[in-house]
């Protein structure tokens, strides 16, 4: 009965532990997978669980998001990307110039249909943290989105030595081998 107990416990630990997709300075997979637990359900209007801080409860927000989207349910999505949008905006106020803030306010910005909000979002993350990974590939696509393939180049160069996922789906999607998943 114990070793079941610390088993179980195990696992729910493994099972907790959150990762940030795109979120994160030192990587992360930006497009491909949602990252860490999610929970069962989908969260409220204020993310689900009060003890998330305001940054978790965003991307939370955004993984049933990309969700919603992958079903084609378009409209769910974006109620998610804006409820994400509006606490990463609060954070921002609070603690500015956080490059991981930045980067999904770039997105969720950019995911609602402002390419040029978006882009400064980026830009001024990418200002204090030149080398984000997240950034840089989701800079990118906005780049390809808007036909600036040029630019986006120079954001695949900055990621050519990373020995990441980012770079393959950054050039993919330069290359038109792949869409942009988001």
């Amino acid at each position: 009965m114990l070793n079941k107990l610390f088993f179980t416990s195990l696992l729910l630990l493994f099972f907790s532990v959150n990762s940030y997709s795109a979120g994160s300075s030192s990587g992360g997979s930006s497009g491909g997978s949602s990252g860490g637990s999610s929970g069962g359900s989908d969260p409220g209007s204020d993310g689900g669980d009060k003890s998330l801080t305001s940054y978790e409860k965003a991307v939370n927000h955004i993984r049933w998001a990309k969700k919603y989207e992958k079903k084609n349910k378009i409209k769910k999505a974006n109620k998610k990307y804006r409820r994400a949008q509006k606490l990463l905006v609060k954070l921002n106020k609070k603690k500015p110039n956080n490059p991981d803030t930045l980067n999904y306010l770039g997105f969720t910005t950019r995911k609602l249909g402002d390419y040029e909000n978006g882009e400064k979002f980026y830009l001024q993350g990418l200002k204090i943290k030149p080398d984000h990974i997240g950034i840089n590939e989701y800079l990118g696509e906005l780049y390809v989105i808007t036909n600036r393939r040029d630019l986006a180049k120079e954001r695949l160069k900055i990621l050519e030595n990373c020995n990441c996922d980012e770079y393959n789906q950054l050039r993919e999607i330069i290359d038109g081998t792949r869409k942009s998943k988001y």
